[in-house]
């Protein structure tokens, strides 16, 4: 994710700002620049790709100055090229952006007609033309970005620079992260914690709608709808440099967890017309026609990105009214299955450099295949060899089993089936329009999920009762039958425990021999469709002797007594949701086992983040 580091001080801020942006780092990015008041005037430098290649820029024409700011970019709007680095500037004004401007477009027609001219792809830009428009009217730096503001929708941490009113920073937030770091003599602005821990502990977390005014000597903050002062309430902040990169969570996967809310938010965000009831997605160039033409869907994928794509086997079949094939790509690259010029493929990766999917679109390619694909990194080599990509944007994640890629996953293939059902005439309005406020939905419920009284204690009861555990089931239904499939490969890829997952009604079929005393079954059953026969088979279960352990419907009164441990999540989700929401319990239930056994929870044994080999 985009990292911002601002500061305003005595001394010269450039190798400050580049030690910032350096321990943000670990975040991911693609480009990065920086803007340095040198009295008056407005020095900019930028550079596609790692931050070593500033630097180098750097060293050549070092900047002097006290006051600046800083970026490292993971691109959105707008390919990882210099011009689309930020900061971005209109004459004096430069800005640096974390989040996305949804009505950019607008804007943009709107400030070319004053004449603007835009120099880059991105939908940052607009924000500094749009501060600068306000300044030639008049307007002082903190009200032009107040007046700016109310003009943005959308998602965004900004900083703004004027070397027209040097020694001054105005930073904002709706939706975004970004802190304000409280020194002797010198401030700071960050998008993160870790930046700024270094120079101090003494921070304040600016709050949605919240504006700050950063000078050296001081900082003033001011309510963004009213301009109202507002007082500072900065925290000493304890945290060590590492704990600060984990946003003071033990392990990178437990901040994954709890940034789901967020990346699902930030996937959906400009995607969804409720006043049309559609989808918008310019960059899956697919038209009605395609999809009436085509003979067959094929998702392939891997591993997690392979459970994902079963789930969105269900949202195609029940939104567009269209079967698809759900493939393990590292079968299908060897096999000879009937892919034509009339074929559909969609690549799912996290990393979009999964080598077995990477294979296996090249391959459906060679066939005349038209690949789709769903990844999370801009630029990657499964997006290039697309016709269109629809980016996942849950941001970099550094643990190495999936959590925030796997749900934004859910998601961006949940958008697509709705999209190829309104395409196809096969969705009513009222009904996509019903799904789409669902959906929106998603990142409270996700949020209501994670919070839960008590939401830690029986995970922590169940890994200290069971962390010996030598093998467990995952049981599910329906929708929910890859979620089981998902749970048990979390619990082997982090916790060492073998896990197998199954469809519950494929339970007395085999898998019923393993269970005794000994090996717990999880069991997903909430109240849906399947809520009878799930619990039928959890009967079996405890018949058996069998421990259970219950995903369950925070309103389900019979539940404690079904269960030896019960795993609740809030009542009322949506059919369609559970999968989503559902996924949580599943990844805390792994977390919780490995933590407690003392294993490397973000980098398990013999496991990558990227399987770029056979």
């Amino acid at each position: 994710m985009c990292g911002i580091v601002g500061f305003a001080g005595h001394e010269p801020c450039m190798d400050i700002i580049v030690d910032g942006l350096r321990r943000l780092e670990y975040r991911g990015y693609d480009s990065a620049g920086i803007a340095v008041d040198e009295g008056g005037t407005l020095r900019t430098a930028r550079s596609e790709g790692k931050l070593d290649n500033l630097v180098k820029k750097l060293r050549l024409e070092p900047f002097y100055g006290t006051f600046g700011v800083g970026h490292t970019r993971w691109a959105t709007h707008g390919r990882p090229t210099e011009d689309n680095a930020h900061p971005h500037r209109s004459g004096s004004v430069a800005v640096v952006h974390n989040g996305i401007i949804e009505n950019h477009v607008e804007l943009k027609a709107e400030l070319r007609q004053k004449g603007y001219v835009f120099q880059s792809e991105t939908d940052t830009e607009v924000i500094a033309h749009l501060v600068a428009d306000f300044r030639a009217a008049g307007h002082d730096l903190a009200h032009a970005v107040f007046h700016a503001m109310s003009r943005l929708h959308g998602a965004y941490a900004i900083v703004v620079i004027d070397a027209t009113e040097p020694g001054t920073l105005v930073g904002a937030r709706l939706a975004s992260p970004l802190v304000v770091g409280l020194g002797q003599g010198e401030n700071f602005l960050a998008s993160d914690v870790s930046a700024i821990l270094a120079r101090t502990r003494d921070i304040h977390f600016l709050e949605e709608g919240q504006l700050a005014i950063v000078k050296r000597d001081g900082v003033e903050l001011r309510d963004a709808t009213t301009f109202e002062s507002l007082p500072l309430r900065p925290v000493h902040v304890t945290w060590t440099p590492a704990m600060a990169e984990k946003g003071g969570y033990k392990h990178f996967m437990l901040k994954e967890i709890h940034e789901q809310p967020r990346a699902v938010a930030d996937t959906l965000r400009g995607r969804v017309s409720l006043e049309r009831a559609e989808v918008v997605l310019p960059e899956v160039p697919l038209t009605r026609e395609d999809l009436a033409t085509a003979s067959q869907i094929y998702l392939v994928a891997c591993g997690t990105s392979w459970h994902a794509g079963l789930v969105g086997r269900y949202h195609f079949e029940d939104l567009a009214g269209v079967a698809v094939h759900v493939e393990l790509a590292s079968e299908l690259r060897y096999r000879n299955a009937p892919i034509d010029d009339r074929t559909i493929v969609i690549a799912i990766s996290q990393s979009g450099e999964t080598a077995d999917t990477l294979a296996a679109i090249r391959e459906a390619k060679k066939k005349g295949a038209k690949v789709l694909s769903i990844c999370n990194v801009i630029g990657s080599s499964i997006p290039r060899e697309s016709v269109g990509t629809l980016y996942t944007h849950a941001g970099p994640e550094i643990g190495v089993a999936s959590t925030k890629a796997f749900t934004t996953q859910l998601v961006a293939l949940h958008l697509l089936a709705i999209h190829f059902g309104r395409l196809l005439g096969r969705l009513d309005e009222a009904t996509a329009r019903t799904e789409l406020e669902a959906l929106l939905h998603a990142p409270s419920l996700l949020e209501a999920a994670l919070t839960l009284p008590g939401h830690d204690e029986p995970y922590i009861a169940i890994a200290r009762r069971w962390h010996e555990a030598h093998s467990m089931l995952f049981l599910g239904r329906g929708n929910l039958y890859p979620i089981a499939l998902e749970g048990a490969l979390k619990l082997k890829e982090i916790s060492y425990i073998h896990a197998e997952g199954q469809a519950a009604g494929e339970m007395k079929h085999g898998p019923i021999a393993l269970i005794d005393e000994r090996v717990p079954t999880v069991i997903l059953n909430p109240r849906d469709a399947h809520f009878l026969k799930t619990r039928s088979n959890l009967a079996e279960v405890r018949a058996r002797s069998g421990p259970v352990i219950l995903v369950a419907s925070a309103d389900d009164p019979d539940a404690a007594s079904h269960a030896d441990h019960v795993l609740p999540i809030p009542a009322g989700i949506p059919s369609r949701l559970l999968p989503l929401v559902t996924s949580l319990p599943m990844q805390l239930l792994a977390y919780h086992m490995a933590d407690f056994k003392g294993t490397d929870v973000d980098q398990p044994r013999n496991l990558a983040k990227s399987v770029t080999v056979e």
